[in-house]
């Protein structure tokens, strides 16, 4: 079976774990944000490409939730005395290695997707990972300050800075890469990850040609809710949510993706026990919904959701 999945982040890359527990024999595929891509210090750094990468690989840091893990930080160091980059960003050495090698390649006229599958070829993923677009569509923040880099206001003001709107840079100029319109044509399922609505899937689905490739895909769509009784399962989706005017709730964000019967997106949405109550507005939506208990954590409840997710793509 060939699975796709729309993803970025810290929660994609717990549910492509899972996914990757729960069907081992399966073609799995990742389509993944690119809204947080940026050049820093003259290198190219994919943040949701690399969570990705580096949780499949195993090599990913599982206490910070990002980065590589055994990092150290000299370089980091010596470019926060030259006054280069942002000191607020602190990039480990193992990372900048990637992040090295990746502008490398772009330098050597390779697109992203073909740096992408360069990189993912020294460890065993177990899946294959692309970029949604080779374009740079990085994603700004508009606020009372003046228009930053999401990093910016993620990191720098930890989302406290009043966020009026976001803003995809260039995405008017950007198209789906032809490997992610393949991967999402020829899927037998397609599920979207427990990431982030606004600025992880929110920036995918923003791409040109994503929606259009979606509503002719002949497999079935359904999510997995980031949203559990009214918190976000990882980061600042409840804080993204409010920018937009959607309410941190698991219907609430099914609502704002909407129904693919009545032109949206979804087929069907797995939410959280806690969201049980919620089941009977999501089917009056036109979206099939069950409740299920959605742990992230490593092992098999990771593995548990994403069966979840398959047995209601497939019932």
């Amino acid at each position: 079976m060939r699975i796709t999945v729309l993803a970025g982040g810290v929660g994609g890359a717990r549910f492509a774990l899972g996914l990757r527990e729960a069907a081992p024999d399966d073609d799995i595929t990742i389509v993944a944000n690119v809204g947080d891509d940026m050049w820093l210090a003259g290198v190219k750094v994919c943040p949701d490409l690399d969570s990705l990468m580096y949780a499949l690989a195993g090599v990913g840091d599982t206490e910070r939730g990002w980065g590589r893990a055994g990092e150290s930080e000299r370089v980091a160091a010596e470019l926060t005395a030259y006054g280069v980059g942002w000191p607020w960003f602190t990039l480990g050495d193992l990372d900048l290695g990637t992040h090295l090698a990746r502008t490398a390649l772009l330098r050597e006229n390779a697109t992203l997707t073909e740096a992408t599958a360069r990189l993912s070829a020294r460890w065993p993923l177990g899946a294959t990972l692309l970029p949604v677009t080779n374009d740079e569509v990085p994603t700004h923040v508009v606020t009372d300050e003046g228009v930053i880099h999401f990093e910016e206001w993620w990191v720098r003001t930890r989302a406290q800075a009043p966020a009026h709107r976001f803003v995809q840079h260039g995405v008017e100029r950007a198209r789906i890469s032809h490997a992610a319109r393949a991967a999402i044509a020829d899927a037998d399922v397609l599920l979207v990850a427990p990431s982030n609505p606004v600025v992880s899937i929110g920036t995918i689905l923003g791409v040109p040609g994503v929606r259009e490739a979606l509503e002719t895909a002949a497999a079935p769509i359904v999510g997995v809710s980031p949203i559990v009784g009214g918190r976000a399962l990882r980061g600042m989706a409840a804080t993204c949510l409010e920018v937009i005017g959607v309410e941190a709730d698991a219907a609430a964000v099914a609502a704002h993706y909407g129904a693919r019967s009545r032109g949206g997106l979804l087929d069907g949405w797995l939410v959280a026990e806690e969201d049980e109550a919620g089941l009977g507005a999501l089917r009056e939506l036109g979206i099939r919904a069950e409740a299920r208990p959605l742990l992230l954590t490593p092992g098999g409840p990771a593995a548990q959701v994403a069966r979840d997710a398959l047995a209601l793509a497939l019932p």
